[in-house]
């Protein structure tokens, strides 16, 4: 195969001679983070996929925890990211929703985040593959200097990222502060309000494309990789990227980061831009699922989890080393391009039993696969049905290295080292999800809150959730939410209205 192991790129020498390290030579865990992009509930085998396996996956379920009820904090991907690495609501910071492609950086400078908190615990911290939460001060990108702040600024020692996502210019990789292989003499130009350069696009020249856009979403601006992104891109021609290769190339540079600092404690943020459109995986997965290419990039993510595996165990790390594997939110077929993943999809549900999808403020918009393994601190084989969130890794992380927060930090973040030890079925006292709307998750009840807006996103086929009227679903015995009980139970809405509305006016998990 074309795209063979990823291992077989690493010199010999980097191999050879560390099965001698072990986790007696280092006591703080090793921890990477893979976020999948767009994954749901029910689109992997462990959680109820059917047509295809993911293997590599299932195996870190198989030897770890898998979390039945664990929740990005929202329903899109910037702000669950946002949330992920600063352990803070993202609805409570204006400007976190889906950013543009030349977006400001997001995340403040001035306050610990997760990655800042680890490098504070002596860890070597890398951000690898998708980034989403801006990059540049206010003043703007020149994508041809030095761009700052970024990823080293709020706590990374290193990164390697796509600075949007995959359908949005440009479309180049950052290595720290600079594009990579850049032409000075061909210098990059981004515009999200108008045309620039000269390059086709989507819209003006379709006869160049491999894949067509979804005429109701856009997505038919500058043509790179014979895809129309959205967003107008010229020059960097030497620097764009192939998509078939995104995967390789950061699974790679995450394997490199290991290898570089396999005699310290690492930190990896691994975002993998699968299954997020344009979906177009390496030749070696297209056409392998049965399911059109989005089946096909779920298997290429697969093949990522273990490629990283692999590199852990070839180096002697995986005793140490706590993999943490998420999705930044729910399911959406199709988003953007006519990829066939509606029409191929058949029977298969992405949000397994769920409601909604990405987008949604029901539950398969942010309740996401959540699997923990750690060979030296987590038994495996192991579920867990504790009401968890992706904000309480920043805690949780700060108890496992011995880190003391400060009151302004990670304000919305609950220590749940037990819990992802799986030493603890205690839940978190209540979670918010966030989708255009808030919703709180309290005991057995879902309180969402009335909102204006359609029922129903046509483009996408995903119901919102949006009401007028309250809802309140009892997820035990409704995990579908068919069921709308806020008539019946008027004091429990309104105690949980209450509830919502003292969290949103001051953190309350420490």
């Amino acid at each position: 195969m074309i795209y063979t192991s990823i291992l077989k790129k690493i010199s010999g020498g980097m191999l050879c001679g560390l099965l001698t390290l072990t986790a007696a030579a280092q006591q703080k865990p090793n921890i990477i983070i893979i976020y999948a992009d767009d994954l749901g509930y029910g689109d992997v085998s462990c959680y109820g996929m059917k047509k295809i396996k993911t293997p590599n996956i299932d195996k870190l379920a198989k030897q770890g925890v898998r979390f039945s009820n664990a929740y990005a904090t929202s329903a899109t991907c910037t702000p669950s990211r946002f949330g992920i690495l600063t352990g803070k609501y993202p609805w409570r910071q204006k400007g976190t929703g889906i950013a543009p492609g030349d977006a400001s950086l997001i995340i403040p400078t001035d306050h610990r985040t997760l990655p800042g908190m680890l490098k504070d615990a002596g860890y070597q911290t890398a951000a690898i593959g998708k980034w989403h939460l801006g990059l540049g001060g206010k003043e703007g990108i020149d994508w041809n200097k030095s761009i700052q702040p970024g990823p080293l600024e709020v706590g990374f020692t290193y990164s390697f990222i796509m600075p949007a996502t995959l359908d949005r210019v440009p479309c180049v990789f950052v290595e720290n502060h600079n594009v990579v292989n850049l032409d000075q003499n061909d210098p990059i130009t981004v515009n999200y309000q108008h045309k620039i350069g000269t390059d086709p696009t989507g819209l003006e020249n379709p006869e160049k494309l491999r894949m067509h856009p979804d005429p109701q979403q856009g997505h038919n601006q500058t043509i790179v990789d014979s895809i129309s992104r959205i967003g107008w891109m010229s020059g960097g021609n030497s620097a764009r990227w192939k998509d078939a290769d995104i995967a390789g190339t950061i699974t790679q540079k995450a394997i490199g980061f290991i290898s570089k600092n396999k005699q310290q404690p690492f930190f990896i943020y691994f975002a993998s831009g699968d299954i997020h459109v344009p979906r177009y995986p390496h030749s070696q997965f297209r056409g392998k699922s049965g399911m059109g290419l989005r089946g096909d990039a779920i298997l290429q993510l697969d093949w990522t989890v273990g490629q990283i595996v692999k590199a852990l165990d070839s180096l002697g790390l995986t005793k140490n080393t706590m993999i943490i594997f998420s999705s930044d939110n729910g399911p959406v077929l199709n988003d953007g391009y006519l990829d066939q993943a509606v029409e191929l999809a058949g029977t298969h549900q992405p949000g397994g039993p769920l409601r909604g999808g990405k987008y949604s403020a029901f539950e398969a918009g942010a309740r996401v696969p959540f699997i923990v393994k750690w060979p030296a601190g987590v038994k495996g084989n192991n579920t867990s049905n504790t009401l968890i969130s992706q904000l309480d890794l920043f805690a949780s992380f700060a108890h496992l290295t011995g880190q003391s927060l400060q009151a302004d930090e990670a304000p919305d973040s609950f220590d749940m080292l037990d819990q992802l030890l799986g030493k603890s079925r205690n839940s978190r006292p209540w979670l918010i999800t966030h989708a255009g709307t808030l919703s709180l998750i309290s005991g057995d009840w879902k309180y969402i809150t009335p909102s204006k807006g359609p029922k129903l996103d046509r483009a996408v086929n995903i119901e919102l959730g949006h009401d007028l009227a309250p809802q309140l679903y009892q997820l035990s015995t409704d995990v579908h939410e068919q069921k709308n009980v806020a008539e019946q139970y008027p004091e429990k809405v309104k105690a949980l209205a209450t509830q919502l509305e003292e969290i949103k006016s001051k953190p309350q998990s420490r």
